[in-house]
């Protein structure tokens, strides 16, 4: 698998959620602010233009600027499979039985 810029993907997805709203910067701290999240606009603009910040960081943003949905753009090749479980509580025990199919 090839390498991949995480920070750089991070970045442009949530670039491309301001663009779609139409917000700036400046906005985003004011937002951010609105919702109890002290920012500066160097440190909005500097952790942005790395994509050098956590996911809540990522998550404070996409509330302040109201994104009730977040599909990020992910290729097919980056998603590893998860097992298959099925969950069943047995009558006998309270404990949990996975079954793998």
């Amino acid at each position: 698998m090839e390498n991949v810029d995480w920070n750089k993907k991070v970045k442009r997805l949530l670039k491309s959620e301001l663009v779609r709203r139409g917000v700036t910067t400046d906005d985003l701290v004011g937002l951010l602010c609105n919702i109890g999240v002290q920012e500066t606009k160097a440190s909005v603009d500097s952790k942005i233009s790395r994509g050098t910040f956590g996911a809540a960081f990522l998550i404070q943003c996409l509330q302040a600027i109201g994104c009730k949905n977040f599909v990020p753009e992910v290729e097919s090749d980056m998603i590893v499979a998860e097992p298959k479980l099925i969950y069943r509580k047995t009558k006998k025990s309270k404990t949990k039985e996975y079954a793998r199919s």
